[in-house]
């Protein structure tokens, strides 16, 4: 199968370690071109050299290529699998978090939503639409993938720019439910069918099937759900927020209180302050742990003791990028429990427009969303006050305009005053004006 996949971003060690992983497992993607690019010079060519040997351990299953022009990349690429940051990834979400939080904001975390996930936006999605325009112009056919968030709105922000680019936003969340439900309800994961609906990091499961006997489980996950976790409740997953959730909307949440609760002002009554401060501490700690596996092994190379077994893992990650790319090849017609996408009447009760988490089909034309209908009304007006707040964060950034910038942040359940968005807007505009836009 010789078709041409670009990762960009490639120096991104945390992206980076499962998706070579899961190509290097590939049978169906063997002959591939595989193209790695960044902008970080250092980065890619380590990353470069390292992959380059794992190849020669797999009897060059790929062929391997690198470069900084990013518009050499693009040149008849049929995928592009793109996870980008901008600036110092941890030093700027400590600002995202504490900063408005200085001011009286009630987030808890600063990542997808709140304040914070709206000065992240705004950071990210410059740099990301730089990368869809090219795309489109030069390789227009490619499917574009993103990993980058805050998904919603990097996606969101995606579908007003360009026209024909198809694209999908792909989020690990759902393996915390997929970790727990073979547990739970004594099937394996292959046997179950889930649909979720909402937005990402704020998506509810709203069907359960047993695939050998078409039934729902519904019910049964209903009854089990509220003392299995509690049971098994974990600070920086499934904890009082999400029961609180469950047990007032009716519907379980899988993203962890600490996502959920990012969009939620009743989050940090649920949430415990330290746990989020702690998160953040543990994705620095780990992003910091893989790197030094790429940097171990990349001196070992250099030194010629590359270890044998390579330095990649023997099973599959668990990311879906690699599995939607060989269904889209090999036109699998295959079933994904959650993606990004485009609403266009798959949840009949929220804006059309909006970039859905959702369960969907993928074949050769691309990834197609399950319907569901209408959303109960106690969900849909939750999720439609971050719809509302998306769309004013995208078209902030999209038109520079300094006053829908204010309003996006004003309207957020985590500000609720002028005097805070503004206190927010100019300490943050001076702390990062070297990654936000010019807003006027």
């Amino acid at each position: 199968m010789k078709k041409k996949i670009v990762l960009v971003g490639a120096g991104s060690v945390s992206f980076g370690l499962p998706m070579f992983n899961d190509l290097f497992l590939s049978n169906e993607l063997e002959g591939c071109t595989i193209v790695l690019h960044d902008v970080n010079k250092n980065r890619l060519e380590m990353i470069y050299e390292l992959l380059l040997t794992e190849n020669e351990r797999s009897n060059e299953k790929f062929t391997i290529d690198m470069t900084l022009d990013r518009k050499k990349a693009f040149l008849n690429a049929d995928f592009i699998i793109s996870s980008i940051e901008v600036g110092n990834r941890m030093k700027l979400w400590r600002q995202d978090y504490e900063i408005p939080r200085k001011h009286g904001s009630t987030q808890i975390l600063g990542e997808c939503g709140g304040p914070g996930g709206t000065f992240h936006a705004w950071r990210i999605i410059p740099s990301i639409l730089e990368i869809v325009k090219d795309a489109e112009e030069i390789c227009p056919n490619a499917f574009f993938i993103n990993f980058s968030n805050p998904m919603s709105r990097v996606c969101l922000a995606i579908k007003r720019t360009v026209q024909k680019l198809k694209f999908v936003g792909l989020c690990h969340q759902i393996g915390f439910m997929t970790h727990h439900l073979p547990i739970m309800l004594n099937k394996t994961i292959r046997e179950l069918r889930l649909k979720v609906g909402g937005l990402n990091h704020f998506t509810f499961l709203l069907g359960l099937e047993d695939l050998s006997t078409k039934k729902s489980l519904m019910s049964k996950f209903n009854k089990k759900a509220l003392p299995y976790f509690q049971e098994n409740k974990a600070r920086f997953e499934f904890s009082s927020l999400t029961f609180e959730i469950f047990k007032r909307f009716g519907y379980f949440s899988y993203a962890g209180d600490n996502h959920i609760g990012e969009y939620l002002q009743f989050g940090e009554e649920f949430t415990n302050t330290q746990d989020m401060v702690d998160w953040i501490d543990l994705m620095d700690k780990e992003g910091k742990k893989i790197y030094g596996r790429f940097d171990k092994n990349f001196k070992l190379l250099k030194k010629g003791t590359y270890p044998k077994e390579g330095f990649l893992f023997n099973n599959r990650s668990g990311e879906r990028a690699i599995p939607i790319i060989e269904a889209i090849i090999s036109d699998k017609n295959s079933y994904e429990f959650a993606v990004n996408i485009s609403n266009d009447s798959i949840i009949e009760n929220l804006p059309q427009d909006l970039i859905l988490e959702c369960s969907a089909t993928v074949n050769k034309d691309g990834v197609h969303g399950v319907k569901l209908g209408a959303l109960p009304n106690n969900i849909a007006a939750l999720l439609r006050i971050e719809a509302t707040i998306q769309d004013l964060c995208v078209e902030a950034v999209l038109t520079r305009s300094k006053d829908l910038a204010i309003a996006s942040l004003v309207i957020d359940p985590n500000v609720g005053s002028f005097k805070m968005a503004e206190n927010i807007f100019n300490e943050m505009i001076e702390l990062q004006k070297n990654y936000l836009p010019k807003f006027k």
